[in-house]
């Protein structure tokens, strides 16, 4: 049995483990629609974001995650529309997603806003049996073959938010769709789970240059015990960011980042693996890539309004 097949292996009893079948990222912060479909028009710009995650450097066949989102507010501010892109390889398994989001905001006073958000879309799963070498040159079950699914998915999710901090809730995969694979010899069946992921965030003012940014995510699927996420970002000027990030039984990261005139945003993390990985992975690479678009006002004197948290 050759280190490929090894590794291959090794990684998809990681991922069976945790029953983890959404996109995951150490900068969470930076692209919180990715997750929540409500964070989609609660910004006064339209935001068109990137996302590269190559984890475990030097494994074979790692999991590598790309997406793409784009959302933004109606002319009247008061609803939200949005797209996600994004696929996800695991070793011999691809997942392929495409989503689109609605948001409706309500005023609930001056300064506090809440969002509910729903997106819909589909999800094509891929396993290809070209990848995966077996121990019994015999068992010609997925050798030579590409199994393929496309199923309907879903998610819910609400956002409450103020200048300063924020509070807000997803539930992915809500339809819970059969994954059913069939090639000539063998048919396989499994199902999407449902995820419950809960965040928040606050940020707090330390002079006139610097703030301070504690948040947290927290993520739920059976039957994998809860992973929590906590953060924290140290600003300077709303231009420059260092901080980290801690996942439970999993790793450690170190982050910075840079907000150029508001309009565009690049961040870096790298993950320090603290699992048993960590012998023989060189880390995860994370780049986030962000740029604003923001629409002229179209009278003076008018304030200057932020929106939401970022």
């Amino acid at each position: 049995m050759n280190k490929g097949l090894i590794f291959t292996i090794l990684l998809l009893l990681c991922i069976g483990a945790s029953a983890q079948q959404t996109a995951m990222y150490s900068q969470y912060f930076f692209n919180n629609y990715a997750y929540n479909p409500a964070i989609g028009g609660t910004q006064k710009t339209v935001d068109v974001s990137s996302n590269h995650r190559y984890q475990w450097v030097g494994l074979t066949d790692a999991p590598r995650t790309y997406t793409l989102t784009v959302h933004g507010p109606t002319k009247n501010q008061k609803m939200g529309i949005g797209a996600k892109l994004f696929t996800d390889h695991v070793g011999p398994t691809r997942q392929t997603g495409l989503q689109f989001s609605y948001s409706y905001i309500f005023n609930i006073n001056e300064e506090i806003k809440l969002s509910l958000g729903l997106s819909a879309g589909v999800l094509e799963w891929k396993v290809d049996g070209h990848k995966i070498n077996l121990y019994s040159a015999g068992d010609q079950v997925l050798v030579n073959s590409v199994m393929r699914t496309i199923v309907p998915d879903a998610s819910f999710g609400f956002h409450l938010f103020h200048a300063k901090w924020y509070f807000g809730a997803s539930a992915p995969n809500l339809i819970q769709s059969k994954l059913t694979f069939e090639n000539a010899q063998n048919t396989n069946q499994s199902r999407q789970e449902a995820h419950l992921y809960v965040n928040g965030g606050y940020k707090f003012q330390v002079g006139d240059d610097f703030q301070i940014e504690p948040g947290l995510i927290v993520k739920y699927v059976s039957p994998a015990p809860i992973q929590f996420d906590p953060m924290l970002r140290l600003i300077w000027k709303e231009q420059l960011w260092i901080g980290g990030t801690y996942r439970t039984m999993d790793a450690a990261s170190a982050m910075i980042g840079f907000n150029y005139k508001k309009n565009l945003a690049i961040g870096y993390s790298y993950d320090f693996t603290m699992s048993n990985l960590r012998n023989y992975s060189a880390g995860t690479h994370e780049l986030m890539l962000s740029v604003k678009f923001i629409k002229k006002q179209s009278f003076k004197g008018s304030k200057n309004d932020k929106g939401s948290f970022e």
